[in-house]
């Protein structure tokens, strides 16, 4: 991160200049859906443990996306709590088609 974000929305901007390229945001994007599938699973089964395998395959595809492709740290050690939210908050922009409007007020081009 370039600074010290303050608010939530100063960290937003910083979690999206963290996640520039497509295939970073698309590891996360994988990693949430293993583990929206997950619940699932789980909600059906009763077998909650299933959840476990799934946030360590996701935090795994997660930290290493961001040292191997987008060379940058992760966020999430600065802010666990806001990370999280910035992903889910990302993956429903890409999904509802309205990320690249947040990607620019962030300034990501």
């Amino acid at each position: 991160m370039t600074g010290t974000p303050f608010t939530y929305n100063e960290f937003w901007h910083e979690y999206l200049r963290a996640h520039t390229r497509l295939a970073t945001r698309l590891v996360h994007y994988f990693g949430m859906t293993l583990i929206l599938s997950s619940l699932v699973l789980a909600a059906a089964t009763g077998t909650w443990w299933v959840l476990l395998p799934a946030i360590a395959i996701n935090y795994a595809c997660d930290w290493s996306v961001h040292y191997l492709i987008e060379r940058n740290r992760p966020v999430v050690f600065d802010h666990p709590l806001w990370a999280a939210l910035s992903a889910w908050r990302m993956f429903g922009l890409s999904l509802t088609g309205r990320l690249e409007a947040e990607q620019r007020k962030a300034g990501v081009h």
